[in-house]
């Protein structure tokens, strides 16, 4: 099928599962003609009603997920859930799962101000301030995934406080230590709270922010080439070497966003980095942190770029072919001992939907911040990739976009969404590609909708097997906070 036409069959074909988004459109009972659009633009009104249809379905699915999955006082939560069954799984949901909370409320907030701001004050009123005290539980509660531990990383050796993949029984004594944390599940934290600190003003969400990211920026490899341009590029976590796109493009918007904080302002922070003319020795200097964050906003995007984008237009899961081996090596400069770079050799593994959706929305970002050219085209040719390589139109409800579904990749096609949301304003396409999104949920939502939850496959169903009908809590989340940034687009349309 030719992109100029996915337009047409997303923006109509799509829409007709729902009540409200099929007024916006006319189609017919004849499949061959469902697919066509309107000459008559969408009226405001309706798209003031589906904005309210969405976040009132988003808020419905919040808060039946942390009736089901969450301890009310401490929100330990548990994986899963079987809504046949009503049994919540023994296993406790790792930090990033937990993080899929934490951004659902933050979209849900975003999206009652966006409507408030338009004078729909009604759901603003009844639900504002209670997700504003959920979202600091949230993370007051997030400290059962926080410990300490020291890293030796390229410049430095440290004592950091950061959050484990797995939850403590207590506060603050969860094991950080190896392969137990992630850069990436830093990194999941450091967007929410950037866009907690905007929603709300709480300097707590941007120090703990800022300091999350120093903790990743730490993990960059600032190592060397002969030609003294730096290696580059931060690994999974500190106890991995192959370094992946879930590692690196997931931190740029929040470092523009970090930038435009500080932007004319001259508040400093150190900068670590290795002399270009001495290969091994580790120097520091105080530099603007307008200027800091801006720069390594670029770098990382022209790293992951450069290193992960395949022939398809994508991105590859991640760098490895790591010699001599993946362990990690260390040298030693003037008695001091550093991590040392491993060379990788090739891209490897999956494209997955949410590496490509972060590099869209740090695309955004970074034109906004930059006004270069090349990022709005580097955005207008990964939106047109991506939706030709992740959406299959028809294959498991006639005229609805079938996005893989097995694994976590729900929760990664929400990154991507998220990503058309943020390129929107440079892409035309991009709100049309948003609507196999608002169609796929709407389906699942009037077909599927058991116990106030949906199923991981929206499109196909639960199934018949009710022992095999367990669903991932941070499904249900990125459901709600899908749900929240199609009503900011149609809010933002309308209004």
């Amino acid at each position: 099928m030719q992109l100029k036409n996915l337009a047409t069959l997303v923006s109509g074909a799509l829409l007709i599962g729902s009540p409200l988004v099929a007024g916006l459109f006319h189609s017919c009972s004849n499949p061959a003609l469902s697919s066509k659009v309107t000459d008559e633009a969408p009226k405001d009104t309706d798209r003031s009603q589906l904005a309210v249809q969405n976040l009132r379905r988003s808020i419905d699915l919040l808060d039946r997920t942390m009736e089901v999955y969450f301890e009310p006082q401490t929100l330990k939560m548990s994986r899963f859930y079987n809504p046949s069954t009503q049994e919540k799984s023994e296993e406790v949901a790792s930090v990033w799962m937990y993080t899929a909370g934490i951004e659902a409320v933050n979209a849900i907030l975003h999206g009652l101000e966006d409507l408030n701001n338009s004078g729909e004050s009604a759901l603003y009123q009844a639900h504002y301030d209670r997700l504003v005290d959920l979202l600091d539980n949230f993370y007051t509660q997030a400290d059962y995934y926080l410990g300490s531990f020291e890293l030796t990383s390229y410049t430095q050796t440290k004592t950091w406080s950061v959050y484990a993949v797995n939850r403590a029984a207590n506060k603050g004594e969860a094991d950080v230590s190896g392969v137990l944390n992630v850069y990436d599940d830093q990194m999941w934290l450091i967007r929410e709270l950037l866009d907690s600190y905007a929603l709300t003003g709480k300097q707590g969400y941007l120090e703990k922010a800022e300091y999350l990211t120093d903790y990743v920026l730490d993990g960059w490899d600032v190592t060397r080439k002969q030609d003294g341009k730096e290696n580059g590029g931060i690994p999974w976590g500190p106890g991995y070497t192959t370094k992946h796109a879930c590692s690196n493009g997931p931190l740029i918007s929040s470092l523009v966003w970090l930038h435009e904080i500080y932007k004319n302002q001259p508040e400093e922070i150190t900068h670590r980095y290795i002399d270009s003319d001495d290969l091994e020795t580790r120097r520091q200097e105080q530099v603007e942190k307008q200027d800091y964050y801006l720069n390594y906003a670029e770098a990382v995007y022209q790293w992951q770029k450069s290193n992960l984008l395949n022939q398809q237009g994508v991105y590859t899961d991640m760098m490895g072919g790591c010699v001599p081996n993946c362990d990690i090596q260390y040298q030693e400069i003037d008695g001091v001992r550093y991590r040392a770079n491993t060379p990788l050799t090739e891209a490897v593994g999956e494209a997955y939907t949410y590496n490509s959706g972060t590099m869209l929305s740090g695309a955004a970002d970074l034109h906004r911040a930059t006004g270069q050219d090349q990022y709005r085209e580097d955005a207008l040719q990964l939106s047109e990739s991506s939706f030709r390589h992740f959406a299959v139109l028809g294959q498991e409800v006639p005229q609805h976009y079938t996005f893989e579904s097995d694994g976590f990749r729900n929760w990664f096609n929400g990154i991507l969404l998220r990503g058309y949301h943020d390129i929107a304003d440079l892409d035309p396409q991009a709100s049309a590609y948003m609507q196999a999104f608002q169609a796929n949920l709407d389906y699942a939502f009037e077909h599927h909708l058991q116990e106030g939850l949906l199923p991981s496959n929206l499109l196909v169903g639960w199934g018949d097997d009710q022992q095999d009908q367990n669903v991932e809590g941070m499904f249900m989340f990125t459901y709600a906070a899908q749900y929240a940034v199609l009503a900011q687009q149609q809010a933002d349309a309308a209004f």
